[in-house]
């Protein structure tokens, strides 16, 4: 009777030990793998007059996802764009800007929102934009 029990407590002791081990083999290793994203430059025309158009057209533009960072010049009336092209493109953005009721180079301004913006805001649509 001695013998059985110590037989089962070897094989119960070794079944434990292996058991362990398994645990250790079956764990996955999780890896993060960073992709560095396509950043693109891009600058273009867009009307306005002052301050406040600045923090429109700014604030437009750097609504639509992808956009990092967006500069608008009032005496140049050019805005310098960075944004990752592989979340949006130039012409989102343009549409993005027109939408807020001001002209860009491609796309017309929203009438109804330019109808909307303060009076020092309502500039001339026949303006240079893009003034180097």
């Amino acid at each position: 009777m001695k013998k059985v029990i110590l037989s089962v407590a070897i094989i119960a002791a070794i079944g434990s030990a292996s058991c362990k081990n398994d645990s250790k083999q079956n764990t996955e290793t999780t890896i993060e793998v960073s992709h560095d994203m396509a950043m693109t430059d891009l600058s273009f025309g867009v009307r306005g007059n002052c301050g406040m158009c600045k923090k429109t057209i700014e604030k437009a533009a750097n609504s639509v996802g992808g956009v990092a960072k967006a500069t608008w010049d009032v005496d140049k009336k050019k805005i310098d764009i960075t944004f990752d092209d592989s979340k949006t493109d130039a012409m989102t953005i343009h549409k993005a800007i027109a939408a807020s009721g001001y002209d860009t180079e491609k796309v017309a301004g929203s009438e109804e929102a330019y109808n909307g913006l303060p009076g020092c805001c309502q500039y001339d649509h026949e303006m240079m934009m893009n003034l180097k």
